[in-house]
């Protein structure tokens, strides 16, 4: 999971004059997000990790630090994999396998 935080901190660095921030610093409270870059990193996470951040998704806790942002994703994939494979068990029943 340290390169999933590796990949979103270097978005984020590109818009921030501070890249002194650690996993689990608050990055609205600091003042380092505004509402504008968080919908650039949702675009952000949606594009590169191949997931759908939907709309019970969009809580601050899930984007609040490095930690939460990456744990998202993390569940997202999970889920994302999960589904494929119950999509798959119900097509081979389905089929007769």
């Amino acid at each position: 999971m340290d390169s999933l935080k590796q990949e979103i901190k270097t978005f984020l660095v590109r818009f921030l004059r501070n890249d002194g921030f650690h996993d689990n610093d608050d990055i609205f409270a600091a003042g380092f997000i505004n509402s504008l870059l968080l919908v650039q990193l949702i675009k952000f996470i949606e594009d590169r990790f191949s997931i759908a951040i939907e709309d019970e998704d969009l809580e601050f806790e899930n984007f609040r630090t490095l930690n939460q942002i990456s744990g998202l994703i993390a569940r997202k994939r999970a889920g994302k994999d999960g589904s494929n494979k119950a999509e798959q068990s119900c097509a081979g029943i389905e089929n007769g396998s």
